[in-house]
């Protein structure tokens, strides 16, 4: 075949995947607020709900953030989104990995001091995007109920987004989610030897 026809043969295929996704875009007309969840035990999960944090910002949107359990060491994104005090709203609510802290009451307290201030921010209309990061976790060890995490996010504002981070969500929380990730591990730097990086994990 020659490169005119593999390029003939590439439009053809391009015109009619075409048809078909605009179809799509036409038939999706509904707007309202999703409940994003990133899982799984892959890298990335914080850092695509920051993204969207970004990105909200970058359309003139404000944000709420609560970080459930990191909280021991600063990270690269509290720092930057601290420089928007006007556009973010910043809790870090954790007092670091369980397996750091060894003390269950305390990482019950802190996950439900953490969640009033969640379910203040998703009460708030003039907030877009509500990160909830290392909320599965909480869920997973039992410092809050499902049911109702699953009722104070289903009473947000209509347009407002809130999204879900951590390891092992819980499969009610995945049937209530309009969008799902389940991030999985290729390969890892840190199972060969190689610290956590600035930029990279923290």
């Amino acid at each position: 075949m020659s490169e005119s026809e593999r390029d003939e043969r590439h439009r053809l295929r391009m015109q009619r995947k075409k048809a078909v996704m605009d179809e799509k875009i036409a038939q999706a007309q509904d707007e309202h607020g999703l409940l994003l969840v990133l899982t799984g035990n892959g890298k990335g999960k914080s850092s695509s709900a920051f993204g969207m944090a970004a990105r909200s910002l970058g359309h003139g949107l404000k944000v709420g953030i609560v970080q459930f359990i990191k909280g021991a060491r600063s990270t690269g994104e509290e720092t930057f989104f601290r420089r928007f005090p006007e556009e973010v709203r910043y809790h870090v609510m954790g007092a670091g990995f369980t397996w750091e802290t060894q003390d269950r009451q305390d990482d019950i307290a802190k996950a439900q001091a953490a969640w009033a201030v969640a379910v203040e921010l998703m009460s708030d209309p003039g907030i877009a995007l509500v990160v909830l990061d290392e909320l599965n976790i909480a869920l997973k060890y039992g410092y809050l109920e499902l049911e109702q995490v699953l009722r104070d996010i289903g009473g947000r504002p209509m347009q407002q987004h809130v999204v879900v981070t951590g390891r092992g969500a819980p499969a009610g929380l995945i049937e209530a989610a309009d969008t799902v990730t389940d991030m999985g591990v290729v390969k890892h730097a840190f199972k060969v030897g190689i610290k956590a990086q600035k930029g990279v994990e923290f």
